[in-house]
C-alpha cells in the first residue's frame, strides 16, 4: 500500500537514480503474443476457459515483472488489456500492480481516466488509497501515479490531483500524444494563444505549481510522445518543472531527438516508456529470432538495450 509522505517526483527521481536510467516498462499483455506454454499450463489447471486465459496472461505478466525489475524504476500496466479479459480482469490488474510494488517498482496506471465531479472522484478512489463503506475498508489498486485525460476541464482534473496528493501519488495528463492522429485536435490553432496543446500545457504547469518536490519537479506531469521533436522542445519550455511520461519509443516510431527534447538541459524530468518492445520482444521487433523457447532472454536483452539507449540519450547535451 502507498502511504507515502515523500513527494511523488522525489520518489521517482530517486528510483531513476537507483536503477541508472529514466525508463518505464509498459505492461500491455497481448494474448496472441503470450508463449503457448503459459496457456498449456493454465488450461491444464483451469480447463480451456476464460479463467484459463486470464491465468495464462497473469502468469506471463508476473514473470515479465521479475525479469525487468532489476533494470527499470517503474512499470506502466495498461488497464485496457486487463479489462479486455472480461470478468476478473480488474483483479489481474490489481495483482500486477501489487507484484510490481513488492518488487520495489513504482506503478504508473495507464488508465487515461477523465470525468466530472463525483465520477472523477470514484475513478480516483479506485487508484489511490482506500475508502470506507459502512465500516468496511475498500482497497484501491494503490498505484503511485496514473494517466488522465483533461478534455473535460479543470473540475474533472481536480479530484484526481487531490486524491493523488493525499496519498503521495502523482498524475500524467495527456498533452501531446504519440499516435499518428494526435495533431487533429492537439495542434488546433487557438488564433491568439498558440495551439490547443499549448493551453493544456499551461494548465498542467499551473496545476503542478502547487506541489513541487525537492528535485524541482511537480507531481502533475504530462504525457508527451517521443515522435514529435519540435513540439517536445516547445512543451518542455512551457512546462519546465513538469515531469514528462514519454511513450512511443520503439514500436511507435519514437526517435532519439524527440526523446532528448523531453528532458531538461541536465537530462532530468522525463521517463521513457517501452511496452511491446520489451514485454513482447520475442514476438515483435528485432528480437523475433529468439522464438518462444527463449522469450525470457528476449525480454532481458530488450530491457537491457532499452536501458543503455535511454541512459545514453539523457546524458547527451540538449539541442540548442
Amino acid at each position: 500500500m502507498n502511504n507515502n509522505s515523500q513527494h511523488y517526483a522525489d520518489r521517482l527521481q530517486a528510483a531513476i537514480e537507483a536503477k541508472g536510467a529514466p525508463i518505464c516498462a509498459g505492461i500491455d499483455p497481448r494474448p496472441e503474443w503470450i508463449p503457448q506454454s503459459f496457456y498449456d499450463d493454465a488450461f491444464e489447471q483451469h480447463g480451456k476457459s476464460q479463467t484459463g486465459v486470464r491465468a495464462a496472461v497473469r502468469a506471463f505478466c508476473m514473470e515479465v515483472l521479475e525479469i525487468v525489475a532489476p533494470h527499470v524504476p517503474a512499470v506502466k500496466p495498461q488497464a485496457a488489456f486487463f479489462e479486455a479479459l472480461g470478468v476478473g480482469g480488474w483483479n489481474d490488474f490489481f495483482a500486477v500492480c501489487a507484484k510490481a510494488r513488492d518488487l520495489g517498482l513504482l506503478v504508473i496506471a495507464d488508465v487515461k481516466r477523465g470525468d466530472i465531479g463525483s465520477t472523477a472522484e470514484a475513478y480516483a478512489q479506485a487508484l489511490f488509497g482506500s475508502t470506507e463503506v459502512k465500516g468496511v475498508k475498500i482497497e484501491s489498486a494503490h498505484v503511485d501515479c496514473a494517466t488522465i485525460n483533461p478534455y473535460l476541464g479543470g473540475d474533472s482534473v481536480a479530484p484526481f490531483i487531490d486524491r493523488a496528493r493525499t496519498h503521495g501519488g502523482g498524475l500524467y495528463v495527456l498533452a501531446r500524444t504519440s499516435n499518428a492522429g494526435s495533431a487533429e485536435f492537439q495542434q488546433l490553432d487557438l488564433k491568439h494563444n498558440g495551439a490547443l496543446v499549448d493551453e493544456v500545457a499551461r494548465k498542467i504547469d499551473a496545476w503542478g505549481s502547487e506541489s513541487v518536490g525537492e528535485c524541482g519537479f511537480s507531481d502533475v506531469g504530462a504525457v508527451v510522445g517521443a515522435t514529435h521533436v519540435e513540439p517536445a522542445q516547445h512543451l518542455r519550455k512551457l512546462m519546465p518543472r513538469t515531469p514528462f511520461l514519454v511513450p512511443g519509443w520503439g514500436a511507435q516510431g519514437g526517435h532519439a531527438a524527440a526523446v532528448r527534447a523531453c528532458f531538461d538541459a541536465e537530462g532530468r524530468g522525463a521517463i521513457v516508456n517501452s511496452s511491446r518492445g520489451v514485454m513482447h520482444a520475442y514476438a515483435a521487433g528485432p528480437l523475433k529470432d529468439y522464438g518462444e523457447a527463449q522469450w525470457q532472454s528476449a525480454v532481458e536483452t530488450a530491457v537491457k538495450t532499452f536501458h543503455a539507449e535511454i541512459k545514453q540519450l539523457a546524458s547527451e547535451p540538449a539541442a540548442s
